[in-house]
């Protein structure tokens, strides 16, 4: 008999989840938070399995950081310090790839049979869903990391302000995972799946801003980056970043991202416009997961 595989030892736990818990709310909340860590212990195994994948998930961006920031940076301009003002949009390009692994997963575990036997489960699919996608926010904040521990060598210095950089990954993180379990749950066919997040993923990063300041660009276009919740991500993220010569919050950078009217969104409000799409697409999810067949 072959031995039993993570995906058997999580269906296991997750249907067994309020067999034994105590009646009422609170057993219920139990059963549900034991779920979540359940499904966020599966995507670390996973992670920690596949450490090739993590390689691989950092060569396209890094590639654009060095090759593209020093091809560009060479070329002068007045936009100086680009590698560093490519670096926040290099860091949501590294989450982004967990966050579509975690859709493809569902898309796997439901062709397997595995979301089936997830589903029979006695807790709300909300928790179940919200342990994949901390999951998938844990997974591309440990993507990021290796990629902020080069900022010296962007000539961003290593400030405290880093570390706001790093929670707001995480949050991001969770965001696109959320995304990309959203779509999942919709899409039957992992085929479909695939073909439907790289045309949805690649112009969303083009027309975020992560390239290029944003400010000047043609009625049309500013309309697109102004419209694309990855934009106010990546102006999150850069107005947190120190500033390579002084350390503190580059006055160019501050105004690069998307603006209303003249009027510059604070970071917080940045966040939420990331954030509150991803958890209503999700709280969607969450109720036709209920259905899936």
């Amino acid at each position: 008999m072959p031995p039993p595989t993570v995906s058997d030892s999580v269906s296991g736990a997750v249907t067994g989840v309020g067999e034994f818990d105590e009646p009422g709310v609170g057993g219920a909340l139990v059963g549900e938070l034991r779920t979540v860590r359940i499904l966020w212990r599966r995507e670390m195994a996973r992670f920690l399995r596949n450490r090739a994948r993590l390689v691989m998930g950092l060569v396209a961006p890094l590639l654009f950081l060095f090759v593209l920031g020093n091809g560009i940076g060479s070329a002068g301009g007045d936009l100086g310090h680009y590698q560093a003002f490519l670096f926040p949009g290099t860091l949501l390009m590294v989450v982004q790839g967990p966050a579509v692994a975690v859709g493809t997963v569902i898309m796997w575990d439901r062709q397997s049979g595995f979301l089936r036997q997830m589903l029979v489960a006695p807790v709300r699919r909300g928790a179940i869903l919200a342990g994949i996608c901390l999951g998938g926010a844990t997974t591309g904040a440990l993507y990021a990391l290796p990629v902020l521990a080069l900022a010296a060598l962007m000539g961003l210095p290593y400030h405290p302000r880093l570390l706001l950089v790093l929670a707001e990954i995480t949050l991001l993180a969770f965001a696109l995972t959320a995304l990309g379990v959203s779509a999942a749950v919709c899409i039957r066919r992992p085929e479909t799946f695939q073909i439907v997040s790289g045309l949805a993923m690649a112009p969303a990063v083009l027309l975020s801003g992560a390239l290029f300041p944003v400010g000047g660009l043609p009625s049309w276009l500013g309309l697109a980056v102004t419209a694309n919740p990855l934009s106010y991500g990546v102006a999150a993220l850069r107005r947190t970043m120190p500033d390579p010569a002084t350390g503190a919050v580059t006055p160019s950078w501050f105004h690069a991202g998307p603006e209303w009217w003249g009027w510059t969104p604070p970071v917080l409000l940045d966040l939420a416009l990331v954030v509150v799409p991803s958890l209503l697409l999700l709280t969607l999810a969450a109720r036709r997961f209920a259905r899936i067949d």
